[in-house]
This record gives structure tokens, C-alpha cells and sequence, in this order.
């Protein structure tokens, strides 16, 4: 069981954040996200996203936000849990006892619940019934390790950047490829359609179109598939080693619907005080909470884990006064961000 003074549910842009302001006051943290890298939908859904609101920053792609969110963090005390979520929750005295879905267990004061929309979890092959009992025996949802595809037939299933990308990168190290979709037109970049087209043309990728899953074959791990073509119903099989669903992710809010929080509208009610949620010790900041003027903005969810922070603070040091300094001249604050003089 690890100890921590702030275990923060969501690693993107708001619950990063968090781990600074916790930082400034000394506190440290543990971060877990669904995800299998940080910067929530910033990194996952659009990466290329360009932000202009953030202050003093005129232009960011979602995913250089999220670069220097990870750089200003870099100073401070923080655990990283990638590829799991809270799944459930218990209250011992003035602690929580939290459990991820790889079984890892925290003990904290306090909760912050920056999930965003909710949890990702990947859309599932909507006509195969049980696609999960071949989870890490030739089917996966998204690609951990490159080399894990290294001289196999691999089958990609869907439309969008992930699935385009992923044809061309993992071309120049499998066996070969077969991308499969419903149509013969796509919803990714251009450019990444017209090297997977051109990969088709050279024989290293072989489009399947239009056609969906059909079936999956194998005893204990994945051996073969079949498609049905979409137009004539006809099916085909082949041999197969590693299928791969990139069908996008579905938001849920997951197993916070179970810990006894206000909701409303699938969003966790907060007091703006201090953006603790009804339960004592359990904080929501940005787009996952909802309050009167809420604004789903990252700059707001800024402020509110700010404040949020300092209520947390009180809650790891009774009594005491919550530390309080300007970063441009506290000697203190810049020992902590590693700054040896104001720039």
C-alpha cells in the first residue's frame, strides 16, 4: 500500500496541473489514468488541436500543452499509474483506501477526481460476443509495444487517425498488414492515407473494403479471422496472429457512479469554496464537476484545483497555516522549482 497526500484520478491537463499547486505547498502525489500515456483527451482524441485560450500562450497544439505541463511538473514528487483506473473506494478514519483495476492500493486524505468526460475505454467489435476473452492473446485495443507486432499478420479494424497510423507504423516491422473497414474512405489525415495507400500499392498492406469482423478463431489465443464483405455478404477467412480494434473510446464515468457523490447530469457536484464534492476529503476539478456558471474550460479547471489544493492542504496539516508565496520572488518556491534566480 503506498501513502500519498493527494491521489489524483485523471492525468490530463487539470489533474498535471494539480500535481504543481500540490508541489508549491510540499505535498506529494500519485497520478492514475485509464490511459496508457498522460494528457488525458488533449493526447488520446486530438493531439493537433490547437488552443488559444490559454493566458499569456497565443497558440498551443493539445499536445504541446500537455509537453509543458509534464516539463513544469518536473521538479516536484509524483508516482505515475498508467493503463488502470480507481475501481473502487473505502473510508477508514480520515483516509480513503483506493484499489486500481491492477490492484495497486493508496492510502490519502485526499481524492481528486480530474477524469474529464469520465474514463476511456475502447469501443469493442460490436458484433463479436465476447472479443475480450483473446485481450493479450492476439487482441488488443491499443499497441503497447511496437515489437510485440514484429514478423506477424496483424489486422487492423477502423477509419481514423489511430488506425491509419498505426497500418503505416507497424508495416515496417510486422509481416504484413491487413487494414479492414466498412468503406473505402477514411476520416483520418490525408497524408497518412496516402502512405497507407501507397504501402497498399507496394504489396507490404492489404485494404480490406468494404468489409467488417465476422469471427475470431483460435482455442487460447487468436489463429484466424473472418470477414464478411458489406455489400455481398460474402465472407472470407484468413489466417491471423494479432488483431488490433481501433474503433475509438467510449467516455463513461466508470465506477465513480458507485461512491456515494452527488451527481447530476453525469457530472459530480461540487461546493465552490473549495471544490470538495458531498463526500469529506473528495475533491472534482474541471470538466468532470458541475456547479451554477460551471464553463468547461482548462484555465478554469486551473483555478479550481487551486483552490481545491488548499482545502486539501488542511486536510494533511490541521492547524497549520497554508503556505502562501509569489514564484517570482519567494527564495523558497524557487528552491522547490529548481530556480536559482528570477528570470
Amino acid at each position: 500500500m503506498k501513502e500519498t497526500d493527494i491521489l489524483i484520478i485523471g492525468a490530463g491537463p487539470v489533474g498535471l496541473f494539480t500535481v504543481f499547486e500540490a508541489g508549491l505547498l510540499g505535498l506529494n502525489c500519485v497520478l492514475v489514468d485509464n490511459l496508457d500515456k498522460p494528457g488525458g483527451q488533449c493526447a488520446e482524441l486530438y493531439p493537433e488541436k490547437p488552443i488559444y485560450d490559454i493566458p499569456g500562450v497565443p497558440y498551443q497544439t493539445a499536445q504541446e500543452h500537455v509537453d509543458a505541463l509534464l516539463e513544469q511538473i518536473k521538479p516536484f514528487n509524483y508516482d505515475l499509474f498508467l493503463s488502470q483506473r480507481i475501481d473502487s473506494i473505502e473510508q477508514e478514519n480520515d483516509f480513503w483506501i483506493a484499489t486500481t483495476s491492477e490492484n495497486e492500493v493508496f492510502k490519502t486524505k485526499n481524492i481528486f477526481i480530474a477524469a474529464g468526460a469520465g474514463s476511456f475505454e475502447p469501443r469493442r467489435p460490436p458484433n463479436i460476443d465476447d472479443p475480450d476473452k483473446y485481450l493479450n492473446s492476439g487482441v488488443s485495443y491499443a499497441v503497447r509495444n511496437i515489437d510485440h507486432y514484429k514478423d506477424k499478420t496483424v489486422f487492423i479494424f477502423g477509419g481514423g487517425d489511430s488506425a491509419l497510423d498505426w497500418t503505416v507504423e507497424l508495416s515496417k516491422v510486422a509481416d504484413h498488414i491487413h487494414l479492414v473497414h466498412r468503406r473505402d474512405q477514411f476520416r483520418g489525415a490525408y497524408k497518412t492515407e496516402q502512405e497507407m495507400r501507397e504501402l497498399v500499392s507496394k504489396g507490404a498492406v492489404t485494404l480490406h473494403t468494404p468489409y467488417l469482423i465476422n469471427d475470431i478463431f483460435g482455442d487460447n489465443r487468436v489463429s484466424g479471422v473472418s470477414l464478411k464483405n458489406f455489400e455481398t455478404l460474402e465472407i472470407d477467412t484468413h489466417d491471423a496472429d494479432e488483431l488490433l480494434f481501433l474503433f475509438g473510446l467510449n467516455k463513461k464515468l466508470g465506477p465513480i457512479l458507485n461512491w456515494n457523490l452527488d451527481i447530476n447530469n453525469k457530472k459530480v457536484s461540487v461546493n465552490t469554496a473549495t471544490f470538495e464534492t458531498s463526500s469529506k476529503g473528495i475533491f472534482a476539478v474541471g470538466d468532470i464537476n458541475d456547479y451554477p456558471g460551471k464553463l468547461n474550460l482548462i484555465l478554469c479547471g486551473f483555478h479550481e484545483t487551486t483552490l481545491a489544493v488548499q482545502e486539501a492542504f488542511k486536510r494533511c496539516y490541521p492547524g497549520e497555516r497554508v503556505p502562501f508565496g509569489y514564484t517570482t520572488s519567494n527564495k523558497k518556491l524557487h528552491e522547490k522549482l529548481g530556480v536559482s534566480k528570477p528570470k
